[in-house]
């Protein structure tokens, strides 16, 4: 017997949540303690983290860009609900659908302007300040994400599938 596509469908969405929930954790901690060796070196040894800064940009752009995964399966994106937490019915459905779609179309425009960039940054060959970490492979890769975050969403959209926040329960 095959399971069902919806609960194949929940557990996927549990996984992947799960999966970007530790990585995400496992990337604040690193941040944390780059943190806290900065502080500690700049105040107490007087001998700062040397990157500290560029460490806390590039963690920090993984953590928004490997937790954007979960707020798109969670339908998690920042929202006011003034007039359409009273919709019911079909509306409700139509409200759903086209805010699905408008995520959808605007993390598309959100990675192709990432993938331009990042292609930009690795034609000039741009690299950080101290670690000389080349910048370009970074936006490519939040460019990615966002891309699939665009699918995710657009299929969400079309399948009409329920809301993420539902099934935590």
């Amino acid at each position: 017997m095959y399971p069902s596509s919806d609960a194949f469908l929940a557990r996927a969405r549990r996984g992947l949540r799960m999966v970007t929930a530790v990585l995400c954790g496992v990337l604040l901690i690193a941040l944390t303690l780059v943190t806290v060796v900065d502080v500690v070196g700049r105040y107490f040894l007087s001998s700062p983290l040397p990157g500290a800064s560029e460490y806390t940009e590039l963690l920090l752009m993984s953590i928004i860009f490997c937790g954007l995964p979960a707020v798109c399966l969670d339908d998690g994106h920042i929202s006011v609900d003034l007039v359409t937490g009273r919709l019911r019915g079909w509306w409700e459905t139509a409200q759903l659908l086209f805010a699905r779609l408008f995520v959808s179309v605007v993390l598309a425009i959100v990675a192709w302007q990432l993938w331009k960039h990042g292609s930009q940054l690795a034609s000039y060959n741009e690299v950080t300040v101290y670690l000389r970490a080349p910048i370009g492979p970074f936006s490519k890769a939040a460019a990615v994400i966002a891309g699939a975050c665009s699918i995710v969403t657009f299929i969400m959209a079309v399948m009409r599938l329920s809301r993420g926040r539902e099934e935590t329960a």
